[in-house]
């Protein structure tokens, strides 16, 4: 078993080093422990190069098989601190740093003050994550779009995005009309990690749905350099609402086309269905739960 939980591990950190510092141990025990799990099977689990360490056709699917599996035993050695005084443990989520700073951070810190033995690691990160290959407790999406092995909770209330652009570029560009408008206007855009491509922009109105592709000199990854650039003047921009508070107030940024963006289903916690929560998990579904 020892041997089984050190290959896991290395497969997954894709590094002996990294390994090796999980779960306390040299990098030659290690190394002894993966070939003599290879010598027993009869078949190589892993690929070492130059560039680090990957999982070969039958690696990746022993991992598969039984990873998850030490994830449940961990799951029911956490759960044991209901007999204690106080829950512990580590709760992992995967969001992006908007909701992060939003949402997860004001709600969980009377948590925190409350239970100095819960530790809350957040993974900031754009794309859609596979939590349980990742070890994630947790993560977050907008809108529905949740996988069905999995257990959706709102965590925020419905949202929009909206398109802004500055006083001074609309002093340039005559704000548009309609959603076919955008495409004479110099686009904000942004590149899903997810995917690859540029976000489309969509709208909706009276049940008419219309795309737009709005092409412009700047690209982004993430929100707030939209924003940004929005603000210096540089662009139209289409964006979460609730990110443009402050420059919205202050008349940095104006709104168009309102009629034409719906508002839908906002941030929702998704975790899987099969797993107990632990206890620290538990008190984190609590604290993050749409009251």
């Amino acid at each position: 078993m020892n041997d089984i939980l050190a290959f896991v591990t290395v497969a997954r950190e894709k590094s002996f080093t990294k390994a090796s510092a999980k779960l306390g141990v040299t990098q030659s025990a290690m190394s002894q422990a993966i070939r003599s799990l290879e010598e027993r099977l009869e078949i190589r689990l892993l690929t070492r190069t130059t560039r680090g360490v990957s999982t070969t056709q039958a690696g990746q699917r022993l991992v598969d098989a039984i990873g998850y599996r030490f994830d449940d035993i961990q799951a029911e050695l956490d759960a044991l601190t209901d007999l204690r005084d106080k829950p512990s443990g580590t709760v992992r989520i995967t969001c992006t740093e908007g909701v992060l700073r939003r949402i997860m951070l004001p709600k969980l810190t009377p948590l925190i003050e409350a239970y100095p033995d819960i530790k809350v690691e957040f993974d900031v990160d754009l794309g859609f994550v596979d939590i349980v290959r990742e070890r994630f407790d947790a993560g977050v999406r907008i809108g529905t779009a949740i996988d069905k092995d999995m257990i959706a909770m709102p965590i925020g209330p419905k949202m929009r995005f909206v398109v802004v652009a500055s006083p001074s570029y609309f002093e340039k560009y005559p704000p548009p009309i309609t959603p076919q408008d955008l495409t004479s206007h110099k686009g904000i855009n942004q590149r899903m990690e997810s995917a690859g491509g540029l976000y489309i922009w969509d709208f909706e109105k009276n049940g008419q749905k219309i795309n737009v592709r709005v092409d412009g000199p700047l690209i982004f990854n993430t929100v707030y350099p939209q924003i940004d650039a929005a603000i210096l003047g540089l662009g139209i921009a289409l964006l979460p609402e609730d990110e443009l508070e402050v420059p919205l107030r202050e008349g940095k940024l104006v709104k168009v086309l309102e009629d034409w963006c719906p508002t839908f289903t906002g941030y929702q916690l998704y975790y899987p269905s099969r797993k107990q929560p632990s206890p620290a998990f538990a008190l984190v579904l609590e604290a993050l739960r749409l009251k």
